[in-house]
């Protein structure tokens, strides 16, 4: 099914947003991770009910510093819309083409719409995660966080010992490490 693999860097790509703002991928991995989840068709109860899902962990992606991208066929009036209707506070993004879907392995093959399958990508643009589930809508958004945290406590106790760069909004900031610097005698 896929076209990327867990620890690939996965394929750059433009898309308009339900607002029909033009965005790269690459602009939102500036900010740190990002889950880009492609559901089937906006406005259908199983992606409303995914959508609704990622929309009700908002808290918890924030914490994680991750930012969640939806996508599907659907044109930007359509996700806007859909956008309108749930509040959803996110993107969701048009692959009214199907480009996007094929070069992740989430297209299906006819006039079927996408897989159901969310990616989990680190801000330096590798793949961390696939999540598959056709069925199980909550899956996806648990599963990408439960992801997002484990990198995250990975990365802190890393850092433990020197020093660690943690974003601050869309700054940049070194922190020093918690061990005391030794005393200098004289």
């Amino acid at each position: 099914m896929a076209d990327v693999a867990i620890g690939d860097a996965v394929p750059e790509f433009e898309a308009l947003t339900q607002t029909g703002e033009t965005v790269k991928l690459s602009d939102y991995l500036a900010r740190g991770p990002v889950v880009l989840f492609v559901y089937p068709k906006a406005m259908t109860p199983g992606c409303t009910k995914e959508n609704c899902h990622f929309r009700d962990l908002q808290a918890e992606f924030d914490a994680a510093g991750a930012t969640r991208l939806g996508i599907s066929a659907d044109r930007p009036d359509q996700q806007a819309r859909f956008a309108d209707r749930y509040n959803l506070d996110f993107p969701l993004l048009s692959d009214a083409d199907g480009s996007i879907a094929r070069a992740f392995g989430a297209a299906r093959k006819g006039p079927l719409f996408n897989r159901r399958v969310s990616f989990v990508i680190g801000a330096d643009g590798r793949l961390l995660d696939i999540i598959k589930s056709e069925l199980n809508m909550n899956v996806h958004a648990d599963r990408a966080l439960e992801v997002l945290k484990e990198k995250v406590g990975r990365r802190e106790k890393a850092g433990r010992g020197r020093d660690v760069v943690r974003r601050d909004g869309d700054r940049r900031v070194r922190l020093e490490a918690d061990e005391p610097k030794a005393s200098r005698r004289n």
